[in-house]
């Protein structure tokens, strides 16, 4: 068996254990997007998160991260830096176009397989982008979002030395994205290389938002807190459910109760 058959051999197994997986839970076979998502984040290792957190703000970004950024970003054109991050973004096509298909989302999915075909064939593997002519949207689903929609919980938070934000959701749903061909067939470096780009991007793009981190009361609360607020954005396609605790929920109750006194008392 070649190197290429036993890694599509192992997409294809990978596949069916992330279906198996989703139907072991009891859900159907479409997600229910009705499924409230939990109040609280649930931080066990905020001790050691915390400390983590200092050091992949004040000190591998301040020293490492936004000054490679920066001159990532004054050396290179800006017609190469999209074509580079053009050909990372494509090998994750593949991936999505399951990611799509486990949740239904068939037009998606269809999408996903012709921009794949398209952009590494007429776009030069990807360095180019026709599929957008063609009115072939990008729509990139992770795992960890399919995993979301189908109830799983984000588990304890994480905070990654240099990456950032995650949970052990999006960390099990990186493995499985990652194991996927072509992706799970890339050598070491490229592999590197190809993640590299994606992370100058987007550290590139995340512009004014330096400021609002460092005017935060508490960065790593604010950060947390954003950082879940996209996930549950994701996973809900935009419109996540409203949450409130029973406090909340409870003021919010005497409030309409008190609108409906003061406007019986108007009649």
């Amino acid at each position: 068996m070649t190197r290429f058959e036993a890694l599509l051999k192992r997409s294809y197994t990978l596949f069916f254990v992330a279906l198996i997986s989703l139907t072991s839970v009891g859900c159907s076979s479409v997600p229910d997007k009705t499924a409230q998502p939990p109040a609280e984040i649930s931080d066990p290792l905020e001790s050691i998160n915390r400390p983590l957190w200092v050091f992949t703000w004040e000190y591998a970004d301040k020293y490492v991260t936004r000054p490679v950024t920066d001159a990532y970003v004054a050396i290179m054109p800006m017609f190469l830096r999209e074509g580079l991050l053009n050909m990372a973004e494509n090998l994750n096509e593949p991936s999505s176009m399951i990611n799509n298909l486990l949740q239904g989302k068939f037009k998606h999915a269809g999408s996903d397989a012709g921009r794949f075909v398209l952009n590494s064939t007429i776009g030069l593997l990807g360095f180019y982008d026709p599929a957008s002519d063609f009115d072939l949207e990008q729509n990139q689903e992770e795992f960890g979002e399919v995993l979301g929609t189908y109830g799983v919980s984000d588990g304890p938070y994480l905070m990654i030395p240099f990456l950032g934000p995650s949970s052990v959701r999006e960390e099990v749903g990186d493995f499985i994205d990652h194991s996927y061909f072509p992706i799970g067939a890339l050598a070491f470096w490229p592999g590197i290389f190809r993640r590299a780009i994606i992370g100058l991007e987007t550290r590139a793009d995340f512009g004014e938002r330096e400021q609002v981190i460092d005017n935060s009361v508490d960065s790593y609360q604010f950060v947390k807190t954003s950082y879940y607020q996209n996930m549950l954005y994701r996973v809900y396609d935009g419109n996540p459910p409203v949450v409130v605790n029973d406090e909340e929920e409870e003021e919010l109750d005497d409030y309409l109760d008190m609108l409906d006194e003061i406007d019986e008392g108007g009649e």
